[in-house]
């Protein structure tokens, strides 16, 4: 599967994105555009993390930000744990750090930090004190990278309450979704699949926000409802495409963001076909899949004419061999066959 080469047409997006006036941009440059925006308008901003002065320069997402920012653009060294420290005591103090933590597998060595202290310092002031900090990482599939550099950990953060938690997963919700997080008074986790950096969307010049908690329809249909997260919207699309040649009409919803969750526009979605399945980038136990079908169970219970299905990944570390690999991940092929058995009930 050519999974560094997909593009999606602009017609599966066209009534997100408008009509006129868009250009091309890759995910990487949709985000390296965000960022410069904000340093642009905003004083207050600057990016902290390891790697962002290097020649790749985050997978391109901040390349050559630190020449043009010179003392707001900082490569750090390897130390999680401090920078998250240093990040949070800025946004205490008002400034707005975007803290880029590359692999969400090390997340875990911060979690005091992000858990006892940024997620609650905004409740235990009465709101007096916000901690406005944007903490960017990278998770997904890598290239062999395995166990401790392959995992989806969204769920695990999105269940803490206090934090915020966006996946978005085309070059146009990358840029918005990380302006309207800037201007959150809240920290907010920025989940970015590694899988995603070369995808191409289409992503206006100027500076604009999407608000947290809005998802979107990718695609309207009328038997089944596929509600699919970061990378696995495209498989869903293409899962789509292919069940509608044999007459399933299938509706791709895109959360673009997990907590807070649109389960109004879920809901809708379900009232309309009955059916519903969840496609995630994460390990099936403790997945954020089972939260939106624990949600579906809950208050649309009545509309669905068939079990919900989750289509995730195993529950075991992620294998290094590249075999082993394509056995692991989960996509269209997956969608698909959860569509069909559940479309036959």
């Amino acid at each position: 599967m050519p999974w560094t080469k997909v593009l999606i047409d602009k017609s599966d997006f066209e009534d997100t994105l408008g009509k006129q006036g868009l250009r091309g941009l890759s995910y990487r440059d949709a985000l390296r555009e965000g960022q410069e925006q904000l340093l642009e308008s905003d004083p207050s901003v600057f990016l902290i993390g390891e790697g962002i002065d290097d020649p790749g320069g985050v997978f391109g997402s901040t390349l050559n930000l630190h020449r043009k920012f010179p003392g707001r653009v900082l490569d750090m060294p390897i130390a999680e744990n401090g920078l998250t420290g240093i990040a949070m005591g800025a946004a205490i103090a008002g400034m707005r750090p975007i803290f880029i933590h590359m692999r969400v597998d090390f997340l875990p060595m911060c979690m005091d930090l992000i858990v006892n202290h940024a997620a609650k310092w905004s409740y235990m002031t009465g709101g007096k004190v916000g901690v406005p900090m944007i903490i960017r990482s990278i998770t997904g599939r890598g290239w062999g990278s395995a166990a401790q550099h392959s995992q989806a950990l969204h769920a695990l953060f999105a269940h803490i309450p206090g934090l915020k938690v966006i996946m978005p997963a085309v070059p146009y919700d990358a840029k918005g979704l990380l302006i309207s997080a800037s201007a959150d008074g809240n920290p907010v986790l920025c989940f970015e699949h590694r899988w995603l950096y070369d995808f191409t969307g289409y992503v206006p010049a100027e500076k604009y926000a999407i608000p947290l908690g809005k998802g979107v329809v990718r695609r309207e249909g009328k038997d089944i409802t596929i509600v699919a997260l970061s990378l696995m919207v495209y498989e869903a699309i293409k899962a789509a495409r292919e069940l509608a040649a044999e007459g399933i009409d299938a509706e791709v919803i895109d959360p673009r963001t997990i907590k807070p969750l649109d389960e109004e526009m879920i809901f809708a979605s379900i009232k309309k076909t009955g059916r519903l399945i969840v496609a995630d980038t994460g390990s099936r136990t403790g997945s954020f899949a089972c939260n939106i079908a624990a949600a579906a169970a809950e208050k649309a219970w009545h509309d669905l004419k068939a079990p919900v299905r989750l289509v995730c990944m195993p529950d075991t570390p992620v294998p290094a061999s590249q075999v082993l690999e394509n056995a692991y991940y989960r996509g269209k092929d997956d969608i698909v066959a959860a569509a069909r058995e559940i479309c036959r009930l």
